[in-house]
């Protein structure tokens, strides 16, 4: 596996004590598993619709330059329709609360959630700053104003 080129100090909550920190599950994976960390003999049911902010009993001090992306699992929105809602949701650098995960139940049965359960992953990524510019006009494309499911469609047809 490689080296890590990032470090992240991680704070566990006392929720969360006795699980395991967020790991790569394998050489070449992009994301650190993160899991529900509710208490012992705790559990919520996903009912098809619902969703449910989940904690992870972490808190993150990610450094200046980098974000944190929560994306949701593909285990679980193949097998069960659960994803994370707001994918990705974001955590700043300067964020220091706990990690959360919104996920939703888009399947057709409900779906329990419990201690440990992998529910999303955690991908570390460097931040771009944009500076805007304020203009009276722009560069003109092909494309031009033409947007959702535009191109590669034909007049007259919706995507």
């Amino acid at each position: 596996m490689s080296e890590p080129s990032v470090s992240i100090a991680v704070k566990q909550l006392p929720h969360a004590q006795g699980l395991p920190l967020p790991a790569y599950q394998s050489e070449g994976a992009a994301g650190l598993d993160l899991m529900a960390a509710y208490l012992e003999h705790q559990k919520t049911i996903l009912e098809p619709g619902a969703r449910e902010l989940v904690p992870t009993g972490l808190q993150l001090q990610i450094p200046q330059g980098y974000e944190g992306q929560v994306r949701p699992r593909s285990g679980l929105a193949l097998k069960h329709g659960v994803t994370v809602l707001n994918a990705p949701g974001t955590i700043d650098a300067d964020y220091r609360g706990e990690v959360c995960v919104l996920l939703i139940n888009h399947g057709s049965e409900p779906f329990e959630i419990t201690r440990g359960l992998r529910i999303a992953q955690l991908i570390i990524a460097p931040v771009t700053l944009a500076r805007l510019n304020l203009t009276d006009s722009l560069e003109t494309t092909q494309r031009g104003t033409g947007g959702f499911g535009s191109t590669g469609v034909q007049t007259g047809q919706r995507a």
